[in-house]
C-alpha cells in the first residue's frame, strides 16, 4: 500500500509539472500580427476624432418618439363615449362559441 501511494503521488507531481511545460505568456504575444504603415500618430488621432464628431452615442431605436396632439381632451372622450355607445368599441366580456 505505501508503494502504491508513494507511485500515485509521484505521478501526480509529474502531471502537474508537465502542465507547466505546456503553458505560454499571458499575453498571447504568439497572435500578435506585425505590419508596416506609412500614417503618423497624429494623422490616425485626427481621424479618430472626426469619426467620433460624425457618430451618435444613443443606440439606434432608442430615442421615443413624441407626439404633440392638437386635439381637445373633452372632444376626444366625447368621441370615446359615442362610439362606445354606438358599438364600435367592444366592451364586456368577449364569448367565442
Amino acid at each position: 500500500m505505501n508503494n502504491t501511494a508513494r507511485f500515485l503521488s509521484i505521478a501526480a507531481v509529474a502531471a502537474f509539472a508537465s502542465f507547466g511545460a505546456h503553458a505560454d505568456e499571458a499575453d498571447a504575444s504568439q497572435f500578435a500580427t506585425q505590419f508596416e504603415t506609412n500614417r503618423t500618430r497624429a494623422e490616425v488621432a485626427a481621424e479618430a476624432a472626426t469619426v467620433a464628431q460624425t457618430r451618435s452615442q444613443e443606440p439606434a431605436g432608442s430615442r421615443v418618439v413624441t407626439y404633440s396632439s392638437t386635439a381637445d381632451r373633452a372632444a376626444v372622450r366625447a368621441q370615446a363615449a359615442e362610439a362606445l355607445r354606438t358599438g364600435q368599441i367592444p366592451s364586456g366580456e368577449f364569448s367565442a362559441m
